[in-house]
């Protein structure tokens, strides 16, 4: 197949695009490096299946040529990145899905739409299953992260039922893995790289919310599942495997064999208490289930940002 991939350059757009290249496909990914890295796609440079347009999706989106799927990852997708870009995280998850979709209704395209655990805000239902409405501030800092994903489920749904676009929505549980950019207010790559600069390591609030991590590899074959499937409404995909931020904290201070203390920070407005995805659906549609566990993943993960640390230092 043909595919385009929105938010190509970007942590998970840029596995995603290695992830379909291996299976054969031919791939044209589209960033405009507001939070993507040419870096996560330079070793796609000499495959002559890999195509990149550097391009503000809120912008009309015309591909040449025939288009099989367009997968929709654009977007700021940590809490620095939205609360410092509030308006183009809205207008991505608005305009941007609405050009995505167009494109998908033009080419005859399947669509799939990369959502968010957020769209359930600070859950009262845990885990938290699919058919769980949310529990979201829309006026809120994290509100325009939030809403712009529900709104882009909405939208997604709207041309599934009124313009018969084969639509997929995936909600994305918390992932980590390489390329994930350093200090970028997410809890994985803060802690680790606090770790090994040797910094306090910052905990917000008690330690006490909980969340669930999905290696990045994990996500992907998920997602890649969910694609080929004829599932046409949300599913989560992420681990299961749930874990006090505090705890998170101390297995990485252990792993990185760092002295650095861990210290306590107020708790951001409508941060999520709880987080656990109820993978029922994934297990039973799509026969997928997460295969690595965090002690696979996270020394992994911590070498990564060790050589990433290690060369701009040199």
């Amino acid at each position: 197949m043909r595919i385009v991939v929105t938010g190509g350059a970007g942590f998970l757009g840029s596995h995603l695009c290695d992830r379909l290249l291996s299976e054969g496909h031919e791939v044209v990914a589209v960033d405009n490096f507001i939070t993507g890295n040419a870096r996560n796609i330079a070793h796609l440079a000499a495959d002559r299946r890999f195509h990149f347009i550097e391009h503000d999706v809120t912008r009309f989106l015309a591909i040449e040529g025939n288009v099989d799927a367009v997968l929709h990852f654009a977007s700021p997708a940590s809490p620095i990145d939205y609360l410092e870009l509030p308006i183009q995280t809205l207008k991505v998850g608005s305009l941007g899905t609405h050009n995505a979709l167009g494109l998908a209704l033009a080419k005859g395209a399947r669509f799939l739409l990369a959502s968010t655990s957020e769209v359930y805000g600070d859950p009262l239902i845990h885990p938290q299953p699919e058919t769980y409405w949310g529990n979201v501030n829309p006026i809120g800092p994290r509100g325009v992260y939030d809403e712009a994903k529900r709104f882009a489920e909405a939208l997604t749904m709207a041309y599934q039922r009124a313009r018969g676009v084969p639509t997929r929505i995936v909600r994305i549980f918390n992932t980590y893995g390489e390329r994930m950019r350093p200090r970028d207010g997410r809890v994985v790559p803060a802690l680790i790289c606090q770790a090994l600069a040797g910094e306090p390591m910052t905990v917000f609030g008690d330690g006490s919310q909980t969340r669930s991590f999905c290696y990045v590899s994990d996500l992907i074959d998920g997602i890649h599942r969910l694609l080929s499937s004829e599932e046409t409404e949300p599913v989560n995909i992420g681990n299961p495997v749930e874990l006090t931020v505090l705890e998170f904290a101390r297995r990485i201070r252990d792993l990185t064999g760092t002295r650095s203390e861990i210290v306590f920070r107020p708790l951001p407005r409508d941060d999520p208490k709880v987080r656990q995805p109820d993978i029922t659906k994934a297990r039973t549609r799509l026969g997928w289930e997460p295969k690595v566990s965090l002690a696979e993943g996270l020394p992994r993960t911590i070498e990564y940002f060790r050589t990433l640390l290690a060369a701009k230092e040199a």
